[in-house]
């Protein structure tokens, strides 16, 4: 396809980290609402189940997004999907600087969900389409450090400056605006779009054991853990410190310890090479930490909230690594935008959890969930490890066929 309306595409080298940069400013945009909740609910009056209604309402604008702006974005291509879906979440964000009520703090976050969303799916299809499995993995970095540094942020701005719900806002506001901005300006491929790769694009033999099934069967198992594991740190363990601790500077802390520990072991994950056993190794983590969480109890000690969160950090960083991957080596390139939507909207079922746990509290207590979640996991684990080495069998097997056929030819 040419150029359109006379557009120089920018060089390859700007492109990534365009993405990227708006990828950190929409998880800005996302999660650093959760450390102005106490701010919001001394200052506002919002009560617990308004609190909870936002996340709730929330997830009713991100899943259709996710879902959408993915497969939108195979059929229109990433980069209008990806700038509209960021701009949309900067909306939000304007629509709750101007109206703190519980109505102004539904419908401002409702707007932000949609948003991000569609520039979550889109954007982390774009960067597979560019990067392979190079480019998932930064995307998830990405969004992780913008998760994590937004919470933190808007925590110390909230504590420290004498506008502590408007401030943080207009900080969001204004990264989200400045990121789009270089988007428009940077992220500008040949054929102005950032399509996705179509089948003709692809030889036959790079759809070996590509498929949808493929794809979804790999990643969604460690889907479920990613958001899991992050909001029973981020939220679970940090309403049980309230016994101890209040105000907007715990759960930052928890976010910046939990992401930071995530972004931590995606970056060595990449370093070092790992494989697709950083799968099992992050289903291993969440069931360490659901089991130190269930042993805790309800009042947990500092020291176990500090360790809960870095182990839970490493279970978010890995699951949400290795899914990412799996979603790109396995997925059909004219489909991968679909497939990351679907890939995200499972990650974020996780979120329903910690409003699931106070729900079933009265009849379970609160140990037993968190055992059962600590089983599941240790079973994905054993899942996991047997996917992984039926894997290798056959690549074992054609290295030996190989060496087999050399030496009958020498």
């Amino acid at each position: 396809m040419g150029r359109a309306h006379g557009q120089r595409p920018t060089p390859a080298r700007t492109v990534m980290p365009a993405i990227l940069a708006v990828l950190f400013a929409t998880g800005w945009a996302a999660n650093h609402f959760t450390a102005l909740l106490p701010v919001l609910a001394h200052r506002e009056g919002l009560g617990r189940t308004a609190i909870d209604g936002a996340f709730g309402i929330y997830a009713v604008g991100l899943l259709p997004g996710l879902l959408g702006g993915g497969t939108l974005s195979d059929r229109w291509g990433r980069r209008p999907l990806l700038l509209t879906g960021a701009a949309v979440a900067g909306l939000g964000n304007l629509a709750l600087l101007c109206w703190h009520d519980q109505t102004g703090v539904f419908v401002g976050r409702l707007i932000v969900g949609a948003g991000v969303g569609v520039a979550m799916s889109a954007g982390t299809a774009w960067s597979a389409d560019i990067g392979g499995g190079s480019g998932s993995v930064l995307a998830g970095v990405s969004l992780t450090a913008g998760f994590g540094c937004g919470p933190v942020t808007s925590a110390l701005l909230a504590q420290f400056t004498a506008a502590p719900v408007d401030v943080p806002f207009a900080v969001s506001v204004g990264l989200s605006a400045v990121a789009v901005l270089i988007g428009a300006l940077l992220a500008r491929t040949a054929d102005a779009s950032g399509r996705a790769a179509s089948d003709r694009d692809v030889s036959p033999d790079a759809g070996s054991g590509q498929g949808v099934a493929a794809a979804l069967g790999a990643a969604l198992p460690l889907a479920v853990w990613v958001f899991a594991s992050a909001t029973v740190s981020m939220v679970t363990m940090v309403e049980r410190m309230h016994y101890r601790f209040s105000g907007p500077l715990l759960p930052g802390m928890a976010a910046a310890l939990t992401l930071t520990s995530g972004v931590a072991i995606q970056m060595v994950a990449r370093r070092r090479g790992w494989g697709p056993s950083a799968g099992a190794a992050g289903a291993l983590a969440a069931a360490i930490g659901f089991g130190a969480v269930a042993a805790a109890g309800a009042t947990p000690p500092l020291a176990v909230f500090v360790a809960v969160a870095l182990v839970l950090g490493i279970a978010y960083g890995l699951c949400l690594r290795q899914g990412l991957v799996d979603v790109e080596t396995l997925s059909p390139p004219r489909l991968r935008g679909t497939l990351t939507g679907i890939f995200w909207a499972v990650t974020y079922l996780g979120f329903g959890l910690p409003v699931l746990l106070v729900t079933i509290e009265p009849a379970v207590g609160i140990t037993t969930p968190m055992m059962v979640l600590s089983v599941v996991a240790a079973a994905i684990v054993v899942l996991r490890a047997l996917r992984v080495s039926s894997a290798k069998r056959p690549a074992a097997h054609a290295v030996r066929d190989e060496a087999v056929r050399n030496a009958s030819n020498f």
